[in-house]
Formats: structure tokens, C-alpha cells, sequence
């Protein structure tokens, strides 16, 4: 297919570098992005942050993967906590996706779901910070309790910030966590993972185990499980580590 010289030069522009793709998880939405980004967009990355519908895991990464099937070009693709089930199920199959980053987050084995790995270990809260909100068609949305939300997602967040975070915080469907995953494309796709060790939301414990278990690239850092916000010069910095490896 011909291709006009506008769209070539575009295509040669982006090539320089891939695209990174962010996709947030449970109780966050792609503006939570905003400091990585950031950092991204002035070091010349094109980035795209997903806005997942936290509805179930094989739904959510069905939007994930039409939305990697528009981007030409090489991808790093992020996925932050529940986020991480949903990018590794969307990347499999998709040869542009270069490189898997999980922030604080989840990679799970086919049939595999989230509520099984954050409880494999001792260490998360977030069951008794869980507000149920049912819904008309019989399924129910889960929110964190505004008054718990800086302790449970970011307590290394300025307050200020958490307390509006918790106000614009996305649910997720119940049973999303009960929900396994696809075919895992980290078992073909480099992986790297940025553990937060003072996370209560996923234990660290889970966070190292399934970078472990995908032979992936480990970088601990001091930080709850919101560290995307808390710290994204380190996030991006890691981000930009596999592209540069992988990419």
C-alpha cells in the first residue's frame, strides 16, 4: 500500500523511538499518568494512556489490544497492579509489543486471577478498605473508602493529591478479581517489573514472585503502591530502561 509523504514522515518521526502505552488498574484512571508522561514526552517518547474499563479481565483486554492494534511501530506496553493482568493477556499475539513493564503489579499464569495472587502472600489491606457498590444488573463495583484511600493506595502521596485521587478513583467490577487470565505473552515478550516495597495494596512478596517467575528485570524502590504518582521520574527512568533494551 502506497503511502503519502506526510504520513511517511510521521511514521519516520515516531519510529525513532516506540510508543509506550500506559494502562492504569483499580481505583485509578489514565490522568494518574500525568507525572510519568510527563517525564516521558520530554525525553521524545510518544505515549498513549489507556483508559481501561476495569469490567473483567479478558473484556478489558480486548480494549487494550484493539487499541495496541492501532499504533504502528514498536510498543512498550505498562500495566500498573490489575493493569498488569490486563496487558499481559492483550500483548500475546501482537509482535510490535516489545517490552512488558509492570508497575506494582500483577503477571499472572493462564487462569490465573488477581484476588489468588494478592492473597498468595501475607501483607495486603485492601479487603478491609473495600467499599461495595451494587449495581442494577446484578454485578457490584468495588471502591476504596475515601477515608481509607491515602493509607491504602498512596500513603507516600502529598494528601492533598491522594484526597483527590480517591474522589476520581474508577471501580472495578467484583468479579473481575475472581476473573483468570489469557494466554500470558510474558513467557515470549522481556519483562520488566518495578516493585514497591512498601506496598499494601499487592504484597511485595506477589510482586517478586511473578517477576521471578517471568524471568523478569527487578528494581525495588521505597514507595507504596501508588508509585507511578509518588515517584515518576523513577517510574519513567524504568520505563525508558526497557525501551532502550528491548525497543
Amino acid at each position: 500500500m502506497a503511502v503519502g509523504p506526510g504520513a511517511a514522515q510521521a511514521t519516520a518521526d515516531r519510529g525513532a523511538k516506540p510508543t509506550v502505552v500506559l494502562v492504569h488498574g483499580a481505583f485509578a484512571d489514565s490522568g494518574g499518568w500525568s507525572g510519568v508522561t510527563r517525564q516521558l514526552l520530554d525525553d521524545g517518547y510518544p505515549v498513549v494512556a489507556a483508559a481501561n474499563p476495569l469490567r473483567g479481565v479478558a473484556h478489558d483486554a480486548a480494549q487494550v489490544k484493539a487499541l495496541l492494534q492501532s499504533i504502528d511501530g514498536p510498543i512498550v506496553l505498562v500495566g500498573h497492579s490489575y493493569g498488569g493482568s490486563v496487558i499481559s493477556t492483550a500483548a500475546t499475539g501482537n509482535p510490535n509489543v516489545k517490552a512488558l513493564v509492570y508497575v506494582a503489579g500483577l503477571a499472572p499464569e493462564k487462569g490465573e486471577s488477581a484476588n489468588e495472587l494478592v492473597s498468595m502472600f501475607d501483607g495486603s489491606t485492601l479487603p478491609e478498605a473495600l467499599r461495595p457498590v451494587p449495581l442494577l444488573d446484578g454485578n457490584v463495583d468495588l471502591y476504596i473508602d475515601q477515608k481509607l484511600f491515602h493509607k491504602q493506595f498512596g500513603a507516600d502521596v502529598p494528601a492533598r493529591e491522594a484526597a483527590l485521587m480517591a474522589v476520581t478513583q474508577r471501580p472495578i467490577m467484583a468479579a473481575a478479581g475472581d476473573e483468570g487470565a489469557g494466554e500470558p505473552a510474558w513467557r515470549s515478550i522481556p519483562t520488566y517489573h518495578l516493585i514497591a516495597e512498601r506496598d499494601v495494596t499487592i504484597p511485595p512478596a506477589t510482586q517478586r514472585f511473578v517477576a521471578e517467575r517471568a524471568n523478569g528485570v527487578i528494581k525495588s524502590v521505597d514507595a507504596s503502591h501508588a508509585v507511578f504518582v509518588s515517584q515518576p521520574e523513577t517510574t519513567a527512568a524504568f520505563i525508558k530502561r526497557a525501551a532502550r533494551e528491548t525497543a
